[in-house]
C-alpha cells in the first residue's frame, strides 16, 4: 500500500483485517472485518449498507452497488437480522476495489490522507481478538444502525480496538461521518481564525488548516473520552438499555475539540 492509497490485493488479506470499498462517486465507503474463509462480517441497516430512514436515503441508496439478480450461493442473508451480517468477499466488494484500513499511522500520514475513513492513529488489538469480536457481534448484534451515529466503520473500528466514545449512558464513535462533516463544521464554528482574514487565499488556507486539525483531534486514537469495552459487556449493556447510541451534536464536538 502506498502513502495515499490503501489498495490491497486479495492474496494479502488475513483474518482480522479491517477492509473497505468505495461506492459510486466515492460518496461513502462500506467497511467490514475479514474473518477468513472468504468471509467478511459487516454492519448494515437491516441488510442494506446505508440508510437514515429519511429522504437522504434516495442519494445514499442510489450511490450504492448494483445487486445481482442471481442470488449468491455462498451468502445466506435473511430478513431476520440484527444488522450484523456475514458475506463472501465478492458480495461485500460488489465489484468495487479492495482497500485495507490502516491503524497506528503517524500524524504525518494521517494528515496526508485528507479523506476521512481510511486510517487512524489508534492501535489495533491482536487479530484473533478482532475476529472474536466480529463473530460475537454477528450473533449478538451491535445496537441500532445509524449512518451518522453508529455505522459500518464504527463497527469495524470497535472490532479492531475495543474502543468506544462513552459518556455516561451513551456511546458514539468517530467515523467517516463525524470526521468529514461534524468535526470540521464544529471546528469552523468554534475557531476565532475565521475572523483573521477576508482574503480568499487566506480563507482557503485557514479552512484547510482547521479541517486537518479537527480531523486529527476527532480521531478515536486522539480522543480522551474513550474507554475499552469488552464485547460481551457491550452487548449486555445494549440489550439492557444501559448504553445507547449517542448523537454527535455540534456542541459536543466543539467541547471535545476545546478540551483536547
Amino acid at each position: 500500500m502506498g502513502l495515499l492509497s490503501n489498495r490491497l490485493d486479495r492474496a494479502s488479506l488475513k483474518p482480522g483485517d479491517h477492509i473497505y470499498s468505495w461506492r459510486s462517486a466515492y460518496i461513502y465507503a462500506h467497511h467490514g472485518i475479514y474473518v477468513g474463509d472468504d468471509k467478511v462480517v459487516h454492519f448494515t441497516r437491516r441488510g442494506q449498507e446505508v440508510g437514515t430512514g429519511t429522504v437522504l436515503d434516495v442519494l445514499l441508496v442510489s450511490s450504492g452497488p448494483r445487486r445481482s439478480l442471481v442470488p449468491c450461493t455462498t451468502c445466506t442473508h435473511t430478513d431476520d437480522t440484527n444488522g450484523v451480517v456475514s458475506s463472501c468477499l465478492s458480495c461485500f466488494l460488489s465489484g468495487g476495489v479492495l482497500y485495507r484500513f490502516e491503524y497506528s499511522v503517524s500524524p504525518a500520514v494521517f494528515l496526508a490522507k485528507a479523506r476521512g475513513g481510511t486510517c487512524t492513529l489508534a492501535v489495533s488489538d491482536p487479530d484473533e481478538i478482532v475476529v472474536h469480536r466480529a463473530k460475537y457481534l454477528l450473533e449478538n448484534g451491535f445496537g441500532c444502525y445509524n449512518v451518522f451515529k453508529n455505522n459500518c466503520e464504527d463497527f469495524a473500528i470497535y472490532c479492531k480496538t475495543g474502543l468506544l466514545v462513552v459518556d455516561q449512558r451513551t456511546m458514539g464513535q468517530s467515523g467517516q461521518a463525524v470526521s468529514i462533516i461534524g468535526g470540521p463544521l464544529a471546528a469552523v464554528l468554534s475557531t476565532p481564525l475565521r475572523l483573521v482574514t477576508t482574503n480568499v487565499y487566506g480563507m482557503v488556507a485557514t479552512a484547510v488548516g482547521v479541517y486537518c486539525t479537527s480531523r486529527y483531534m476527532a480521531d478515536i486514537g486522539m480522543r480522551r473520552d474513550v474507554m475499552k469495552v469488552g464485547v460481551e459487556d457491550l452487548t449486555r449493556r445494549i440489550a439492557t438499555g444501559t448504553i445507547t447510541v449517542a448523537e454527535p451534536s455540534i456542541q459536543a464536538l466543539v467541547a471535545n475539540n476545546n478540551v483536547s
